[in-house]
């Protein structure tokens, strides 16, 4: 019986590390064809669109929902010390180190992490892979390396914008709202907000956009099967996806934070 549960543990843990290592071989591909060969910039440029451009109106919602509840949450914390002028600082800084790449990174994870899984999926599934090689057109270079940089550049421009509203909602709250000094909210991100903790919460943007476009590209690559395979790669590209961004998340705010 403990010899079973030993070989379980064996086997599960060979999987698992075999699946890492593909990936990062999968990895190594993209980076390799991103560097030595030429970019599709027409296609490069569609998913730009298709990523960032398409994603701006959720992420203005999100971040600006995020704000507004920041500033009520805070409010009610702060209130008993008499430091509701802290609001403002409180808002930008969580805004712009956490929340706003985060909350950003996951939604669009949901709609475009998913939407390259499913459309690399199908591909596969029907053989236009296939159809891609038999005519010697490099798959990485033509798909999933347009994808995958793509998410990387524009992402940062995407949580901008959710930092941005995610601020304004805050404001929104503490002036109309809470009936607070627009004054006291303003001076104080002023005060306290600096350049670097928007440059780092930009960075951890782009290194979000590279998890969740080459997790979907992965997982979208490496579908067999039917339509329900598809279906199963595109969940589970979602899931992986999320999860990976919240652990990088921890990491990345002891590697960009950790001296403060």
């Amino acid at each position: 019986m403990t010899l079973n549960i030993f070989a379980l543990i064996g086997h599960v843990f060979l999987k698992i590390t075999a699946y890492i290592g593909t990936f990062f071989i999968f990895l190594y591909q993209v980076f390799y064809t991103l560097f030595l060969k030429p970019l599709k910039i027409q296609k490069f440029l569609v998913q730009v669109e298709r990523i960032g451009v398409d994603s701006f109106f959720i992420s203005a919602l999100t971040g600006t929902c995020a704000g507004a509840v920041l500033a009520l949450q805070g409010y009610y914390g702060f209130k008993p010390l008499g430091t509701e002028s802290m609001l403002g600082p409180i808002v930008a800084l969580a805004l712009t180190r956490e929340v706003g790449p985060v909350f950003t990174g996951l939604m669009v994870t949901g709609r475009v992490g998913s939407a390259i899984a499913a459309e690399i999926g199908t591909m596969k599934i029907t053989e236009q892979l296939d159809a891609l090689r038999t005519l010697r057109i490099d798959i990485f270079q033509y798909l999933i390396v347009p994808r995958v940089l793509a998410a990387i550049v524009i992402m940062p421009f995407v949580t901008v914008f959710a930092m941005f509203f995610g601020i304004f909602g805050g404001y929104a709250v503490y002036v109309f709202y809470l009936g607070l000094n627009p004054i006291d909210y303003i001076e104080g991100i002023k005060d306290m907000l600096e350049f670097q903790d928007i440059a780092c919460g930009l960075i951890k943007s782009s290194v979000f956009g590279l998890i969740f476009s080459s997790v979907g590209a992965f997982k979208g690559y490496l579908t067999q099967g039917g339509a329900k395979e598809v279906g199963i790669a595109t969940t589970k590209s979602v899931v992986a996806a999320s999860v990976t961004i919240l652990i990088a998340n921890y990491f990345l705010a002891i590697l960009l934070f950790g001296h403060a």
